[in-house]
């Protein structure tokens, strides 16, 4: 497995460590566990390291052209400095990966892709690129380390930092003396920052980050309080709400569709599954009774029927509850009661607008 920039200070810290998506990376760290990391983020701050997410580069004269044509939101609706989510999808409408694009300039973009997808989005890309256009592989060439919480902005503004952006929005910026971009991005829905420095210079930004923290009440976190604070969200994630055989329209991610532009890789599926309807709709589930849902478990209607499946399911820190997303049978309605199948036990959920806690992200 690949081993980010930042492997000796988890190593330090005796983190408890895992694959994702081939990169050996921290689950939680033994001093705090996920709860209190998790509680860290919502009520002050903590920082990840999150490096083994992807990056490339498109450049090249019609680089917005061509992505435009490709991904599925519309680029046109950004300027210069700004990021959007989108996706990329392949002719059938399947998801290839979400990801963050980042414009530079109208010639020049950069990409954040999912760690395990990077080369697949790379490769798509290549195959559809005109002459003229570069697509580069960038995956170890920056370190990423998110900042997120209601007390990054006062962080990063101890150490110099000018935080004052609209959301997705970034910059350029210096950390001890270092250089590194400055994303007004995340993946928690709290206030917060993703910081891109190279590789070689991540340890040290990293470092001063970490030290600064503590007067803040910060801690480092690991991905398993990610996990818990997207899921909390309602944030996708691929390979559980995304995937080559979900579609965004079955995962009711229309909102990330650019369906007044033109043609876009699977566009053709994606308009005819909305105009038909979906045959699936993504759905904040909330347990009503004790229990834990977890991927893979059938949903079922109150008669007993299994009408979908839950694509991700985890215990609420915040809410102190159970809590799951699922894919069900697009009939089912905000305040319906069901059934989640945990082991032979039916456990009551009450379906819920999601996000299941309140954003911060603006």
């Amino acid at each position: 497995m690949k081993l980010s920039p930042l492997n000796s200070r988890h190593v330090d810290l005796q983190a408890k460590m895992a694959d994702f998506g081939g990169w050996l990376m921290p689950i939680d760290y033994p001093a705090t566990g996920v709860l209190t990391e998790h509680a860290s983020v919502r009520e002050a701050v903590g920082i990840f390291d999150v490096s083994h997410l992807g990056k490339a580069s498109v450049r090249g004269a019609g680089a917005l052209d061509f992505l435009n044509g490709v991904l599925t939101n519309d680029l046109t609706r950004i300027v210069d400095g700004q990021a959007q989510y989108t996706l990329i999808c392949n002719p059938a409408g399947g998801v290839i990966d979400d990801l963050i694009a980042y414009r530079n300039s109208a010639d020049d973009f950069f990409l954040v892709p999912n760690a395990a997808n990077t080369g697949d989005v790379v490769a798509y890309l290549k195959t559809l690129a005109p002459a003229g256009i570069e697509i580069v592989n960038l995956h170890e060439s920056y370190g990423v380390i998110a900042v997120q919480g209601p007390k990054s902005v006062a962080l990063l503004n101890s150490l110099g930092v000018a935080t004052d952006m609209d959301y997705m929005n970034f910059s350029s910026i210096t950390i001890d003396g270092r250089s590194a971009i400055l994303c007004r991005t995340g993946y928690t829905g709290e206030l917060g920052f993703e910081i891109l420095p190279s590789w070689d210079d991540a340890l040290a930004v990293w470092d001063c980050i970490a030290a600064a923290m503590v007067d803040f009440g910060g801690v480092v976190c690991g991905l398993g309080a990610r996990d818990t604070l997207r899921t909390e969200m309602g944030y996708p994630l691929h390979g559980h709400e995304l995937s080559l055989e979900i579609t965004p329209v079955q995962a009711s991610a229309n909102w990330a569709i650019g369906w007044e532009k033109g043609t876009f890789s699977g566009a053709d599926v994606l308009r005819q599954q909305k105009a038909t309807g979906a045959v699936t709709k993504m759905r904040g589930l909330l347990c009503v009774g004790k229990g834990i849902p977890r991927g893979g478990m059938d949903v079922k209607d109150s008669q007993g029927a299994v009408i979908g499946k839950v694509t991700s399911g985890t215990f609420s820190p915040t809410l102190k509850n159970g809590i799951a997303l699922a894919l069900v049978s697009p009939s089912v309605k905000v305040g319906d009661h069901l059934k989640i199948d945990v082991r032979g036990r039916d456990l009551e959920v009450e379906v819920v607008t999601l996000p299941f806690v309140a954003s911060h992200v603006r």
